[in-house]
């Protein structure tokens, strides 16, 4: 479940950035940017999750 809402909220941030941007710059919304993104986004946070944000117990 983590890593779907993970994936959820990736999509949606990028896609917020890419409509952003695209409307300052006068180009329409391009969907594949967005995915590519958020595919970006939910990788990166996974590998940070997972290797090297850990907890440390005492």
């Amino acid at each position: 479940m983590r890593l779907i809402s993970t994936a959820v909220w990736s999509f949606l941030l990028s896609a917020m950035i890419v409509y952003v941007i695209g409307s300052m710059a006068g180009i329409s919304f391009n969907l594949t940017a967005a995915i590519a993104i958020a595919i970006v986004f939910t990788l990166g946070t996974v590998v940070l999750g997972e290797t090297v944000i850990t907890d440390k117990e005492n």
